[in-house]
C-alpha cells in the first residue's frame, strides 16, 4: 500500500541517504519485514537499478511496480530526481572519451529516444556539469576539455575593493587636515 512504501522511502532516504547496500539492510531488517509486501519488493528493485546505474532496468522496474510506485507523489518524486541522476550520469560517462560523438550514437548506446538524450545534454551543457556544445545540423555533440576558469573578474573585484579602501583611509585623512 502506498502508505507503507512512502514511509519506507522516507526512512531510507532520511535514515541512509537512499544508498542501494544500505536499502537492502534496511529492508531485510526489523523495519522492512513490519511494511514487507509488493511496495518493498518494488523499493529493493529500484535500489539494484540505482546500485547497477541501468536505466532500462529502472525504466523497467518502474513499469512492473506502476501501481505500487506511481500512485504516491513523494515517491514519484523521489524516482523523478533518481531517474535524472542515473540518465545524466551515464549520458557524462559515455560521452567522456569522445570528442566530437553523434548524438544518435549515444541514444543507440543508451538505448533511449534521440530527442530524450538531446535534451538531456543540452540541460548537462547549460548546467555547466559537462563542456561542450550541441550542433544539431549535424548532429554531434562537441565536448571540449575542462578550462581553468577565467581568473580575471576575480582578481578586477579584489582590486576595486581595495581601491575603495584606499579612498577610504585617504578621504579620513583629508578630513582631519581641514
Amino acid at each position: 500500500c502506498p502508505e507503507n512504501l512512502q514511509k519506507a522511502s522516507s526512512g531510507i532516504n532520511a535514515e541512509y541517504g537512499g544508498v542501494p547496500d544500505d536499502v537492502h539492510a534496511l529492508l531485510t531488517g526489523k523495519m522492512g519485514l513490519k511494511y514487507s509486501g509488493r511496495g518493498i519488493d518494488a523499493m529493493k528493485a529500484i535500489a539494484d537499478a540505482g546500485k547497477k546505474r541501468d536505466i532500462s532496468i529502472f525504466n523497467n522496474t518502474i513499469s512492473d511496480y506502476n501501481d505500487e510506485l506511481k500512485k504516491d507523489p513523494v515517491v514519484q518524486n523521489h524516482l523523478k530526481s533518481l531517474y535524472d541522476n542515473l540518465l545524466e550520469k551515464n549520458l557524462v560517462r559515455i560521452i567522456e572519451p569522445y570528442s566530437r560523438v553523434q548524438i544518435a550514437h549515444v541514444a543507440e548506446t543508451i538505448n533511449l529516444p534521440y530527442d530524450i538524450v538531446e535534451k538531456k545534454l543540452s540541460q548537462i551543457i547549460l548546467d555547466k556539469k559537462f563542456s561542450g556544445i550541441l550542433d544539431q545540423g549535424s548532429g554531434v555533440l562537441i565536448v571540449y576539455d575542462g578550462s581553468e576558469s577565467d581568473q580575471t573578474y576575480t582578481y578586477a573585484l579584489d582590486t576595486i575593493t581595495h581601491m575603495g579602501k584606499v579612498v577610504d583611509v585617504l578621504f579620513k585623512k583629508a578630513q582631519k587636515l581641514s
